[in-house]
């Protein structure tokens, strides 16, 4: 097996991990308050931050906070010297071009980043003057879901230091009535358990939580730089058992509908497990677990069997068995012996599936396919689209597909659009120590099915959001929106058929309300629950469509999201700043998308000989084009320091257009010899003056062994075709123009690779092999944080891979407080101020200094 030398300078390391950090002195954020309205389930949360600037001179003050990733920020602004800045929607078309200078000067561009796995990070700054104050005020919607019979509105506090004036306000208001109010999150329990005040009147409820400077730095999750934590208000509503909830105000309606008192339906379930060797660890051990709790609460009328894959499909039964307590105990042996190994055959694994309950004919049932992978397909059918053409075809929307991505570098699209075709949705699987519990409790979530094909109409209505729901489960709710025609109440008639135990039953306004909250509800508040769910589902929609009707749908999207100021998938907010600053754009991820200064770990794969490294293609999904625009066929090495990691030797022939980034060829370290064996005379790769260092004696003629004598520098006639075997490893790149006329193409074989540190600023991003953009690698958390004398080692020649994370320090600027590498799927080294950890097995080795560390086989 190949051998890979990690040289790791802890000097360089320590330089780059003493980033500068904020103190008490330099700014005061005298006051930070969160206030939260729901109404009809619809959340309004503003946040308001006002800063002093303390010093005697000017400071860059920032303001950094993270919201629920399901929410749309719609408003943002900055106070200061008695001027209002105000962000503006825009398109991503017409924000482009600002996005473009953002990013070459290297200044705040995307500013908006998936933080873990409900949140999303928002952040700018401004300059404020000596003595001088600004408020920034933040204000984000969203419709809470109901899981499990409740819904949880999630707040963030990470105020970056003590407050004084420090105040967190919900209030909720439902029409429906309160059934109950609950405070969960990391800032609930032991000493800030005390700053909590909740008070419940039958249709409001209000949450205070009022900690003190004290306080904020003695919990658990506290400390000198203050509160880091959540907190996550829990509640439900009386449930209507016939036809639901209806809010009607202002020309618009919103429809809830939760029965509750109605029979379980009993299931047939498929459970389709990847086994592959990326399995391999601790996903396959909670896997494992979680299916043996799941098999525990299937019902005894409940049908099922389990499929493991990797390139080859293994059953547990060749069909459906009851769920009796023998069977159980059979499937759970199965289960617990469940290995992994070989690659993915995702398309003929699904495929059994979906036959296996199509042969399953039982009437008064429904069916439920749920797949579990971690990775794309390796084996069997490859291609995405054929593989999703194949499914569709084999369920025929006959029963849901549920698709859970385990861990972050799966390509979730692809996942989103094969459930979404097939009347399902698409969950990731965090790898945490929780991950059996996610599974399980994604479970729960469609465990007991109440009712199927429900159909939701309304005469009278127009404009509505998804009527058609294919299942409906016990603890869920459906909710349609949309427009009352004419706005004549007497006319509008709402009713829901669907399917339950063996017969047809239908909801209708005789055993159900309708409310008209006039006075009650916030002005516009229906109309922008309608707009909110129309843009989700819009958005959704798109993904499955293509040509004309994709852009139909894209244009209706965008349509409402600028109406609305939503800042959501397709457009942009431009956060506007006093004269003479750059202003920000503010750009909404997709689910998938994630910054790698935010410490997720990045495989680096080999990708073919001139491409230049990829990432994996389906860990990022593209996104717009000025994450470092592609350049000219064949530019092979990378442009100025920063740029991000090469690809494979890009001294041979030269890539697909766009393939590596542009800029003058030669910079960042040379790697081992990549000059192969050598072509006819003269083939060096001459640059402009002074690109790069130097390799060793290159000049004129080549020196032995074959290289003929060497002459003056860049001077003399080249020396005959065939320059024989080329000298020892370390030519690097070429000097000062002048090595001689060059001769016909003819490079030669490309040799190893040779790796770049870490980048430095400008910081770019760099596009992958399939035309998406991967983030930059940004180890300070602000543009051109570099790491001195990091040489990353070469992939290994078993294409084991490379991975790279980064465990920031909590401290605004405060860099990486770790910095981990693993080398295959055994072999590990950890790097802190302290030193070098290297893990090899079960063997663990600690070094300082500049001890050479070695990894692989």
């Amino acid at each position: 097996m190949g051998r890979a030398m990690v040289q790791l300078p802890l000097l360089g390391l320590l330089l780059a991990l003493a980033a500068a950090q904020p103190t008490k002195e330099d700014w005061d954020i005298y006051s930070f308050h969160i206030n939260s309205t729901v109404t009809s389930r619809y959340a309004t949360t503003i946040i308001t931050s006002r800063v002093a600037n303390r010093m005697d001179q000017s400071k860059e003050i920032e303001f950094h906070v993270q919201i629920p990733k399901n929410a749309f920020i719609s408003k943002f602004r900055m106070m200061m010297d008695e001027e209002v800045y105000d962000g503006v929607v825009k398109t991503k078309e017409r924000a482009q071009q600002q996005y473009t200078d953002a990013v070459l000067l290297g200044q705040s561009a995307g500013i908006v980043s998936s933080v873990g796995r409900t949140m999303e990070e928002f952040k700018t700054s401004v300059t404020v003057a000596a003595q001088k104050k600004v408020t920034f005020e933040l204000t984000y919607e969203e419709l809470l879901k109901r899981t499990l019979g409740k819904y949880e509105l999630q707040i963030n506090v990470q105020p970056m230091q003590p407050v004084k004036d420090f105040k967190v306000d919900v209030y909720i208001h439902e029409k429906a009535g309160i059934s109950f109010t609950d405070v969960k999150g990391g800032l609930s329990t032991k000493t800030l358990a005390n700053a909590i005040t909740k008070t419940h009147a039958d249709k409001q409820a209000w949450v205070h939580f009022y900690p003190t400077v004290d306080q904020q730095k003695s919990c658990d999750s506290c400390g000198e730089q203050g509160m880091n934590g959540d907190l996550v208000i829990v509640y439900d509503v009386n449930q209507d058992n016939g036809l639901g909830d209806i809010k009607i105000s202002d020309g618009y309606f919103v429809h809830h509908f939760a029965p509750s008192n109605l029979p379980r339906i009993p299931k047939n379930v498929v459970f389709v497990i990847d086994q592959s060797g990326s399995m391999h660890g601790r996903k396959i051990e909670q896997t494992r677990t979680a299916l043996i709790h799941i098999l525990n609460d299937l019902a005894e009328d409940d049908f099922f069997d389990i499929i493991t894959f990797d390139q080859d499909i293994f059953h547990w039964k060749r069909e459906l068995v009851q769920a009796t307590a023998l069977n159980v105990e059979r499937a759970k042996v199965f289960a617990r012996n469940i290995l992994d190994r070989g690659a993915t055959d995702i398309n003929a694994a699904v495929l059994e599936g979906a036959r296996m309950l199509n042969a399953q004919s039982r009437e008064g049932s429904v069916s439920i396919l749920i797949l579990l992978t971690d990775g794309d397909p390796t084996a069997g059918e490859i291609n995405f689209e054929r593989i999703q053409s194949n499914v569709r075809e084999a369920i025929a929307e006959k029963f849901p597909l549920y698709c859970l991505g385990f861990g972050s570098l799966i390509n979730f699209e692809f996942l989103e659009k094969l459930s979404l075709q097939n009347n399902g949705v698409a969950r990731r699987i965090y790898e945490d120590s929780d991950a059996d519990l996610q599974l399980k409790g994604f479970y729960e979530e469609v465990a007991t099915p109440l009712l199927t094909d429900v159909t939701m109409t309304y005469v009278g209505g127009s404009n509505l959001t998804q009527t058609n729901f294919s299942q409906y489960y016990n603890g869920s709710e459906i909710v349609v929106a949309g427009e009352i025609t004419d706005n004549n109440i007497e006319t509008f008639t709402p009713q829901v058929v669907a399917n339950s135990v063996k017969r047809r039953v239908t909801f209708s306004n005789t055993n159900g309300s309708t409310e008209h909250p006039y006075g009650t509800v916030a002005e516009n508040l229906l109309q922008r629950v309608w707009a909110y769910l129309t843009v989700k589902q819009l958005l959704e929609k798109e993904l499955l469509l293509s040509g004309p009707e994709k852009e139909k749908v894209t244009k209706e999207a965008l349509e409402l999201s600028l109406k609305y100021n939503f800042v959501t998938p397709l457009t942009s907010m431009v956060v506007t700043k006093p004269q003479g600053e750059k202003s920000d754009v503010l750009n909404k991820p997709k689910e998938g998308e994630t910054s790698l200064f935010q410490g997720f770990g990045i495989p680096i794969l080999p990708g073919p000989p001139g491409y230049g490294f990829s990432l994996r293609p389906d860990y990022v999904p593209a996104g717009p084009p000025a994450h470092g625009l592609p350049g000219p066929p064949g530019h092979g090495l990378p442009g100025p320091p920063g740029y991000g990691l090469p690809g494979p030797p890009s001294h041979g022939l030269p890539g697909p257009p766009g393939h590596g980034l542009p800029g003058p060829p030669g910079y960042g370290l040379p790697g081992p010899p990549a000059h192969g064996l050598p072509g006819p005379p003269g083939h060096g790769l001459p640059g402009p003056p002074g690109y790069g260092l130097p390799g060793p004696p290159a000049h004129g003629l080549p020196g032995p062994p074959g290289h003929g004598l060497p002459g003056p520098p860049g001077y003399g006639p080249p020396g005959p075709p065939s320059h024989g075997l080329p000298g020892p490893p370390g030519h690097g790149l070429p000097g000062p123009p002048g090595y001689g006329p060059p001769g016909p193409p003819g490079h030669g074989l490309p040799g190893s690779v040779g790796f770049p540190g870490f980048p430095g600023p400008p910081v770019h991003g760099f596009p992958d092999r399939h035309g998406g953009v991967v983030p930059p690698v940004n180890p300070g958390g602000h543009g051109g944080g570099r790491l001195p004398g990091f040489p990353v080692p070469p992939i290994l020649p078993d294409n084991r891979g490379l991975y790279i994370n980064g465990e920031l320090n909590p401290v605004t600027n405060g860099g990486f407080r770790k910095i981990f590498i693993q080398v295959g799927s055994d072999q590990y080294v950890e790097i802190d101020p302290e030193g070098i950890g290297v893990l090899q097995g079960q063997c663990m080795t600690r070094l300082t200094g500049r001890d050479p560390i070695q990894t692989g086989r």
